[in-house]
């Protein structure tokens, strides 16, 4: 879980960058819930009980609320929100 954590933080912000190209800003629309559910997943296998390193986990955190936080300002300033 913590290595499908850090997958979907990697996607994350790979479709925030895609997502800064000019005229490709309506691509926020579908990365950001997909980093919600991504910082949903790393949060729930930060929390496991096991005793293995949670670095993916962390990996997973940090770069899913990066991609919702930097593609919200994005949708913001292109005047895709309001």
């Amino acid at each position: 879980m913590k290595t499908t954590s850090l997958v979907l933080g990697i996607l994350s912000i790979f479709g925030m960058l895609f997502a800064f190209i000019p005229c490709l800003g309506i691509f926020n629309w579908l990365n950001i819930p997909f980093a919600m559910i991504g910082l949903i997943i790393s949060i729930l296998a930060y929390n496991e009980e096991d005793e293995s390193p949670k670095g993916n986990a962390i990996g997973g955190i940090v770069m899913c609320a990066i991609a919702i936080f930097l593609g919200s300002i994005r949708l913001i300033i292109g005047g895709g929100v309001f």
